[in-house]
């Protein structure tokens, strides 16, 4: 193949730069256009721009294929544990069983966050978003940590990535207990991460908390399903911050307020506030389905089909399993999980969806296990934000080693050409 693309402008030719990833993508490289040809490209929403050069996740969306740094997202969520894959997103490569425990044992030194901290999670009323909450939350962290990472220090990076882990667990389930009025929990290092995040949302003074063993397993493949998925808009977000040399929490602060948009984070929501709605309105998942299918109905299934997986998305094989186990476990008798799977059930053979691949997304199953686990709706963000964290500081970390310059993204403009000022008496 050519290493070389052309471009014709104005009668005069460019040669522009190919360039091959791993898994045979190719980008020509526009990056001297505007200094050659005093030209820019124009590509609103960033659809076909590539940003960087990223070792961390490879996507494809026309085959469904998700991988982690080689590895198949099937392989991860069947064999390894959150943290496993954490490490695995963040360093580069699946660590032994002896560092795995000391990764552990580290994030578990900075579990316990400075009591002043109280003091600005009070400041917001119970009404307030979980989401805002957290991103005020994190980006508060930087006050305790005012020190700035020096990312080429091996051993600093590695003390800001544990704190960042072992903290912003705990900063997310305190975002509910706030919201619910209940006295805010600590960090057990006696238990695992994932089991910590159940007795963190859901132990109260008043009595053990004993955390189920699937539960557990679903809210773990959740984790792993959602801890990087190449640039989308937080993890953009996130680099495009960084860029700037602001910090990791200050960075991730803005990927969390980016997540909660309901085109993004929030999609899970978005697929129970439906539910909601169609139950609220009688409960027919039938009617609700030809809707769907009416082009002049502005009513939206959601949590079906996906902008980046053409095909199916890889997560929602995964997650239907976890979510059936937990339903049959739990045992959950709740009308609107009953419309959920009426839903899947009949878009799975209906020609209509089958035929345009729409099918359930890890976001429509994501909602039916928070659900069943009596989470509420505004905290499902908050849970995709927790899962998202290495992925988050894996590319933010990325970033940094690569020395990617500040981003500055052009524009054409079509505003007015000068003018001259008119006296304010005269206008």
């Amino acid at each position: 193949m050519s290493k070389t693309a052309t471009l014709e402008l104005k009668g005069k030719k460019y040669e522009l730069p190919l360039i091959e990833g791993s898994e045979n993508e190719v980008a020509i490289d526009i990056s001297k256009l505007r200094d050659a040809s005093g030209a820019i490209t124009m590509d609103p929403g960033y659809k076909n721009s590539g940003v960087c050069l990223s070792k961390i996740t490879f996507l494809d969306g026309e085959e469904g294929i998700l991988r982690y740094r080689g590895y198949a997202i099937e392989d991860l969520a069947d064999k390894a544990n959150f943290l496993e894959v954490s490490y695995l997103v963040i360093f580069g490569e699946l660590p032994s069983t002896e560092r795995l425990k000391q990764f552990e044992n580290d994030i578990r030194r900075y579990t316990l966050v400075n009591e002043e901290m109280k003091n600005i999670i009070d400041g917001f009323p119970k009404t307030a978003h979980p989401m805002g909450v957290l991103s005020s939350l994190t980006s508060a962290l930087t006050a305790f940590n005012p020190k700035v990472v020096n990312v080429e220090n091996e051993n600093e990076m590695y003390e800001a990535i544990c704190k960042t882990m072992g903290k912003f667990l705990v900063l997310a389930t305190w975002t509910f207990r706030k919201s619910s009025g209940f006295p805010l929990n600590y960090y057990d290092n006696t238990k695992g991460y994932v089991e910590n995040f159940l007795h963190l949302m859901f132990q109260l003074p008043t009595g053990p908390y004993t955390a189920n063993p699937i539960v557990i397993n679903a809210l773990d493949k959740l984790f792993i399903l959602h801890a990087d998925h190449e640039q989308n808009c937080s993890t953009s977000t996130v680099r495009m911050v960084g860029s700037s040399h602001a910090g990791l929490f200050a960075s991730i602060s803005a990927g969390v307020s980016a997540l909660w948009g309901p085109l993004h984070g929030g999609a899970n929501q978005a697929v129970l506030e439906m539910l909601e709605e169609i139950q609220k309105n009688g409960g027919d998942a039938d009617k609700y389905l030809a809707k769907a299918k009416d082009k002049e109905d502005p009513f939206r299934l959601m949590g079906f089909g996906h902008r980046v997986y053409k095909n199916f998305d890889p997560r929602a094989k995964i997650i239907k399993k976890a979510a059936d186990e937990v339903l049959r476990e739990l045992g959950v008798n709740d009308p609107i999980l009953a419309i959920a799977k009426k839903l899947e059930e009949s878009a799975l053979v209906d020609d209509y969806f089958v035929s345009r691949k729409l099918y359930p997304n890890v976001d429509f199953y994501s909602g039916i296990i928070y659900r069943a686990l009596g989470i509420p709706t505004d905290m499902f963000t908050v849970l995709f934000a927790i899962g998202r964290l290495p992925g988050w500081i894996a590319q933010w970390k990325e970033m940094r080693e690569n020395k990617e310059p500040i981003g500055r993204p052009r524009q054409i403009y079509t505003g007015y050409p000068l003018r001259d000022f008119v006296a304010i008496n005269k206008r």
